[in-house]
């Protein structure tokens, strides 16, 4: 899959179903499509890096909405059967089950920013029953923000590569691109950490 060539060919409806899509809970690359269309907007100035940023907030909100609607209806149940059609497997839906038996609120709002919660935090709120509203406000605010960070840093790193003779430039999209790639790799070591302890608290396979 070609994120740029998709990026040229439809423009900000593509970042919007991405996201929309993989917030739903279908495993989709919905953040590398707003880092990509960050970086290509700063490098190309095709692409307005603020309706990046309110066409991803959108899609984060509405995706996560649906992903809710979908788990208060009982969709816990096609998920332990069909799951595995989407790379939905029992370690991700336990560390799910794990962090918002322990933290809730916390869970829908940096949910948005931990790759594996990101796709399933909302189905999870819905599947136990969380207040719409409250839901809603936490969602709202983590999508807000997450949209925010990736489509202004990724833009700034792409127009600093455009701007490369501006050494000050060159040097703030280096720190801007390093910010970005740190919050991937910590989000990456404490999918680790979460396994092992939604394991610890739900061992052996999940019922239902």
């Amino acid at each position: 899959m070609n994120v740029t060539h998709l990026l040229v060919s439809y423009g900000y409806s593509v970042i919007f179903l991405f996201i929309a899509i993989e917030s739903i809970g279908v495993p989709l690359p919905g953040e590398t499509i707003l880092i990509t269309a960050g970086i290509y907007s700063g490098s190309s100035h095709k692409l307005s890096v603020t309706v990046i940023f309110i066409v991803a907030a959108l899609g984060a909100i509405t995706g996560d909405n649906i992903g809710f609607w979908i788990g208060d209806a009982g969709g816990y149940r096609l998920l332990r059967k069909y799951g595995h059609y989407f790379a939905i497997d029992e370690v991700k839906i336990k560390i799910g089950r794990y962090l918002f038996d322990k933290h809730g609120n916390r869970v829908v709002f940096f949910g948005r920013f931990v790759s594996i919660l990101r796709t399933y935090a909302a189905f999870l709120a819905g599947t136990n029953k969380m207040r719409w509203k409250q839901f809603l406000f936490y969602n709202a605010a983590g999508g807000i923000i997450w949209a925010a960070f990736y489509s202004y840093s990724s833009y700034y790193v792409g127009h600093s590569i455009f701007s490369a003779s501006n050494y000050l430039n060159l040097v703030l999209g280096i720190i801007a691109l390093g910010i970005v790639a740190l919050s991937i790799i910590v989000a990456r070591r404490r999918f680790a950490q979460l396994r092992d302890k939604a394991e610890e608290a739900y061992p052996g396979p999940l019922n239902g």
